[in-house]
């Protein structure tokens, strides 16, 4: 069957998106590695940023890149069993394992790539995996690609775990959580599932990626922060740490399976010497003094945003420094997003599948970088935005 130019076997389908108002379009951005940013021509503030530390554009970690690429290429050449394990890939691996307190590492080229290898690998046939409900996709995929049995437990629900974890008749059960989650902000309990988990004698894997360089000692994460050790510690380098890739931290036998087994990691080239190269430049910053001073102003930052978006007793403070602004609507929610940039505010409509329908919102995320006058314009901004909003398509009060 042959089409014409102006069908093809997926036209209904966009259209389909484009009625439901779920249709996405690539931003045209010019990054600029800090507070600001220009997308679609318009240079706006930034709230729409993993760079929760303002690494991205660190001199430092740009030479670490440049330096890197000078000595050993613009590629790695081949997968890390081959030819890619280069000696930047090994000095940052040895560098998490040391910061993580484990005896292990291992790095992948990004997060996804990352957890859809590790519970694809370490669950398979009469194992059970227990998961968050708003897990990150790349969560979900992994799970999907195991074939183990997969059970989903209500959003941070202890006793809708602990009802799983009574069900016997599984060779091993593991547990996988994020620890800050991406869309809500919110952080899982670790100290009550990491308690849960050892009485039902289960595996923990916690996803740290937007907690990785944030929180705890030396950035460690909300599982160091909580006084948790999981079996296995996934990260992320392309959020605070301002590069690319991922981690797995842990045992040696956990790093020497996926070595061996994981399929993610064997059959793609290694990320880039550079990247690596940069990524380590990055950690090293994240756990000194500097780091302490960015977490610090960024925690700053987080308090006086949640202040200016909703003032007065009770509303002083939040879980993090992701803070979703619900607004339900798909159609509303774009619309709030584009009349935000036109004011000089980037905070990105975030919709569904990335979030449950009916659950549409504006995601901003606050970086180290971000001055007062920066929080209070974003306030102001999104209040007038809203009110932009035809009356009779307003939900109402903003929900943090």
């Amino acid at each position: 069957m042959k089409y014409s130019t102006d069908e093809t076997p997926w036209t209904a389908e966009l259209e389909e998106l484009r009625r439901a108002e779920l249709y996405r379009v690539m931003p045209s951005v010019k990054q600029m590695p800090g507070r600001t940013i220009a997308v679609n021509e318009k240079i706006a503030i930034n709230f729409s940023s993993n760079n929760y530390l303002g690494l991205a554009g660190h001199p430092d970690i740009a030479q670490a890149f440049v330096d890197c690429v000078t000595r050993y290429g613009a590629g790695s050449t081949a997968s890390r069993l081959i030819a890619g394990n280069t000696e930047p890939h090994r000095a940052l691996e040895s560098f998490i394992a040391g910061w993580k307190g484990t005896e292990a590492a291992l790095v992948f080229g990004s997060g996804y790539q990352a957890n859809v290898g590790i519970l694809s690998t370490l669950a398979g046939e009469g194992d059970l995996i227990v998961s968050d409900e708003l897990n990150h996709a790349s969560i979900i995929d992994g799970c999907r690609l195991s074939k183990a049995r997969v059970m989903i437990y209500p959003h941070l629900d202890l006793s809708g775990l602990e009802s799983i974890l009574r069900l016997s008749g599984f060779r091993r059960r593991l547990v996988v959580t994020e620890s800050i989650f991406s869309m809500d902000g919110d952080c899982a309990p670790l100290k009550e599932i990491d308690y849960l988990c050892r009485r039902w004698g289960a595996l923990l894997m916690v996803d740290e990626a937007h907690a990785t360089g944030v929180r705890g000692p030396q950035g460690q994460g909300l599982a160091a922060e909580h006084g948790v050790t999981p079996e296995i510690q996934m990260g992320t380098l392309g959020k605070a740490a301002g590069t690319s890739g991922a981690y797995v931290a842990g045992s040696r036998a956990l790093v020497d399976l996926l070595t061996n087994k994981c399929r993610s990691l064997i059959y793609t080239t290694a990320a880039p010497p550079g990247i690596v190269g940069a990524a380590l430049a990055a950690l090293k910053i994240i756990v000194s003094p500097e780091g302490d001073r960015r977490r610090a102003q960024l925690k700053e930052n987080t308090l006086k945003f949640y202040r200016a978006m909703n003032p007065g007793p009770g509303g002083l403070s939040g879980p993090s420094h992701i803070v979703p602004v619900r607004i339900g609507d798909s159609r509303k929610t774009v619309r709030v997003s584009e009349a935000c940039l036109e004011q000089g505010i980037f905070a990105h409509g975030i919709r569904f599948p990335t979030v449950p329908e009916g659950t549409a919102r504006l995601r901003f995320t606050l970086m180290s970088d971000h001055t007062e006058e920066d929080i209070i314009m974003a306030a102001s901004v999104l209040e007038n935005a809203m009110s932009m909003v035809e009356p009779t398509e307003r939900t109402g009060k903003i929900c943090l």
